[in-house]
């Protein structure tokens, strides 16, 4: 205690340091009681206020010293480098975008007069009474009765027995149908009422499909029609080939009655109502054709005036009634999932309301996502912009809705490398997709910059890819971009408020919800196998030992027998085609043409059977009636 003072010379010290401050504690104390009261604050002051204490450099970091480094060997690329980065990092603090101002509240000053036209102002005024929550409230549950009843005539006044899809057919693909087709009968004196749904002639094959000795894809599959009586091999399309025929209205859907009719010959090709259909010169053991009465009733597909009336609906919540931002976005979520799921694309006719209703809870949930992360921040901003707000969000939002129309048209149906190599003008298609998608990047990229938040979205994206790449290194599995995924991937990035940010929110919430209400929440991996559909094997393919030199046209029809070369390994028999039918599978090496008609082209199809599956067929070898034997072209069919 010596080396610091006596008590007295402490105490005096510290009335000197403190008698400036203005203590309302000190004020009307005596003398004493002052110093008494000094005292003790000069110790509780000593303890505060420690000694100086002598501390050693700071270690700098490994990053800190690898900038150092760099900026002394090279300062002008450090200085570029540098100046890049604050670049992309944008401003700090960050900033938000004013909301953008209305376009239609014209106000246009010229060097004689201002000329001022205020339509969404004046919309707004005129339009404020309709804004009452509880006169929306009345509207929305007479909306949800009146589409209930809508639904309800639409699919469920109709014996569901009835309803078949886009592709119904009577006759399966190869040999689905098994020896002679016995799978597949009856074959002849039966018939069904039968209702279609409306567009089915954008429905098309996929993979190419074999017809006698031609390939037909990316089209309606109909052969034959063109007779009187419009006759069509059996595994045609069943709707296709009724609105060739002109049973039903591909607008509107129909009804129709449909006459199995058993072996035919000769189906010839026809062209009616924009579909062309293959011919088949031969024999095949199911036809059909349609009857023009049917017993069936409230036949007509409303998609189109279901359309319409949501379209007007989604515009009045956004002139009229103008809700608040979040129910109308919810209204947008709600009225476009079942627009999909019960009329344009439901799942299966009539519409499987279970299925739609699995799917709609976890809709709910991600909606809600795309809400916090984008919608809340662009949509409020335009509401002093009803018009303007309504056309740009809903022109992208029923387009995205109706991707079976818009998209789907386009020749890439799936980002995946088969897809895009065995469609004509899909490698144009998706560069011109890229483009366009690029500068949408580009562009939202530098709005995110101005706001000072592109590095912590480029982050978040990276982390994202990074999980992506290793989902796709997983073996056994490809990794497939449905298209409800797309829209979870870049809504994030469109949380600004800008013109462009709500036309692609529109468009990536209307995606979203066809891709989930039409076709669920399909896995981002699958197996090749679910990817690859009905399209060929890739499997080891037989060789036929007759060919256009060794066949004898001397010998006698019924006597004539074809040959194919032995079994390989991996594979214990053959499956045989002749004009699309089974006729053998065995381990044999050859087959007789005694059961087959002279005077008729035959088309033969061979294949190889390991323990009762089936691998890649050959192309068609064919033998005319003069005798021409014509060599299978290379490659599976």
């Amino acid at each position: 205690m010596e080396a610091n003072g006596s008590p007295a010379q402490s105490s005096t010290a510290s009335s000197s340091r403190i008698s400036t401050i203005k203590s309302p504690y000190l004020q009307g104390q005596s003398p004493a009681a002052s110093n008494k009261d000094l005292t003790t604050r000069d110790f509780e002051l000593n303890t505060l206020v420690p000694e100086p204490v002598t501390t050693s450099p700071t270690r700098l970091s490994w990053i800190s010293r690898t900038r150092r480094s760099f900026a002394a060997k090279s300062p002008r690329v450090y200085a570029w480098v540098r100046k890049t980065v604050l670049y992309a990092r944008g401003p700090r603090p960050k900033v938000d975008l004013p909301p953008p101002i209305p376009l239609l509240d014209i106000d246009i000053v010229t060097s004689n007069k201002r000329i001022v036209i205020p339509i969404e102002s004046t919309l707004i005024k005129a339009t404020r009474r309709l804004t009452s929550p509880w006169l929306f409230a009345i509207l929305a549950a007479a909306y949800i009765v009146g589409f209930a009843f809508f639904s309800r005539s639409q699919s469920f006044l109709t014996p569901p027995s009835s309803f078949i899809s886009c592709t119904a057919t009577y006759w399966l693909a190869n040999n689905g149908c098994g020896q002679d087709g016995s799978a597949c009968g009856p074959f002849d004196n039966s018939s069904f009422d039968f209702r279609c749904p409306a567009q089915c002639s954008n429905v098309i094959l996929q993979n190419p499909r074999t017809i006698g000795n031609e390939q037909i894809a990316f089209k309606p599959l109909v052969v034959g029609g063109g007779d009187s009586n419009h006759t069509y091999r059996g595994d045609s399309f069943i709707c296709a080939a009724a609105v060739q025929a002109g049973v039903i209205s591909d607008k509107r859907g129909g009804c129709g009655t449909l006459q199995l009719s058993g072996n035919f010959t000769d189906f010839i090709p026809f062209v009616s109502h924009g579909l062309t259909s293959l011919g088949f010169p031969t024999v095949f053991p199911v036809s059909f054709n349609f009857s023009d009465s049917t017993s069936l009733t409230h036949c007509s597909d409303l998609r189109d005036a279901a359309l319409a009336f949501n379209i007007l609906v989604t515009c009045a919540l956004f002139i009229l009634l103008r809700p608040k931002p979040i129910v109308l976005y919810w209204c947008l979520v709600c009225i476009g999932f079942w627009h999909v799921a019960l009329f344009s694309q439901p799942q299966g006719p009539p519409p499987k309301l279970d299925v739609a209703f699995g799917s709609f809870l976890p809709v709910l949930f991600i909606a809600y996502a795309f809400w916090r992360l984008a919608f809340r921040f662009v949509l409020p901003a335009f509401s002093n912009a009803p018009l303007e707000s309504c056309i740009l969000y809903l022109s992208g939002f029923w387009v995205g809705v109706l991707n079976n129309l818009t998209f789907d048209k386009l020749p890439l149906s799936r980002l995946t490398a088969s897809d895009i190599n065995k469609r004509n003008g899909a490698v144009a298609t998706l560069v011109v997709l890229i483009i366009v998608v690029a500068i949408c990047a580009i562009n939202q990229v530098r709005v995110i910059r101005k706001t000072g938040w592109l590095p912590h979205y480029v982050g978040w994206y990276i982390a994202g890819g990074l999980v992506t790449m290793l989902l796709a290194l997983l073996p056994g599995l490809e990794l497939r971009l449905h298209h409800y995924i797309i829209p979870m991937v870049l809504l994030p990035g469109t949380a600004f408020p800008t013109r462009l940010s709500a036309i692609y929110q529109g468009l990536l919430l209307g995606l979203f919800l066809n891709g989930t209400a039409a076709f669920g929440f399909d896995s981002i991996l699958q197996t090749p196998e679910e990817l690859r559909q009905d399209a060929p094997l890739g499997s080891d393919l037989p060789v036929f030992a007759t060919n256009s030199t060794t066949f004898n046209t001397t010998i006698p029809f019924s006597d004539q027998i074809i040959f194919w070369e032995p079994l390989v390994e991996g594979w214990d028999g053959f499956a045989l085609l002749v004009d699309d039918v089974q006729r053998y599978a065995g381990d044999a090496l050859n087959f007789s043409l005694a059961s087959l008609d002279s005077t008729l082209p035959h088309f033969f199809r061979l294949a190889y059977t390991s323990d009762g599956n089936t691998g890649d067929f050959t192309k068609a070898a064919t033998l005319w009636p003069n005798g021409t034997w014509v060599n299978p072209q290379p490659g599976p069919s």
